[in-house]
């Protein structure tokens, strides 16, 4: 299958947001869809760019998206790359486009000189927890906490 991954553009901001919900959807979480766009604009191209997206183009259509952040350990002492979400639609899984992607999020992360890259996945998503060991990587079990401000 011929893909390209390229930067978010603003006219991919609609296709971002279906991702996503579709995202959010396979891990069997709640979106809601409502100001979404407008957030990521600011986010990925406002003038305190703080998100970084790419998009999985395949024949001109979005079918997945890698986004990401930088971050500073204290324990580390030196900046990290976190990985926010990586998500494909299910008809290109398993065709070595997630295993490119994560290669090109270690080719930045070494340019940045952080000093590991970090991310999570529920724990029910076996498919995914398989791909990230296989590439080397290690779970550490936590608990996430959330708490409104």
């Amino acid at each position: 299958m011929k893909y390209v991954i390229r930067p978010c553009e603003e006219k991919d901001l609609p296709a971002l947001v279906q991702l996503c919900a579709d995202h959010a959807a396979y891990e069997r979480a709640e979106y809601d869809p409502e100001g979404k766009a407008e957030g990521l604009r600011e986010a990925i191209f406002g003038p305190n760019k703080r998100l970084n997206c790419w998009i999985v183009d395949i024949g001109g259509k979005a079918e997945g998206f890698a986004s990401f952040t930088f971050d500073f350990s204290t324990w580390d002492a030196a900046p990290f790359l976190y990985m926010d979400c990586l998500y494909l639609n299910e008809n290109c899984r398993s065709m070595g486009i997630g295993a490119d992607i994560m290669e090109r999020i270690r080719k930045v992360a070494r340019e940045k000189n952080c000093v590991n890259i970090q991310w999570q996945t529920p724990e029910f998503n076996a498919r995914a927890i398989k791909f990230y060991v296989g590439l080397g990587g290690v779970g550490k079990q936590k608990m996430r906490f959330f708490l409104k401000p």
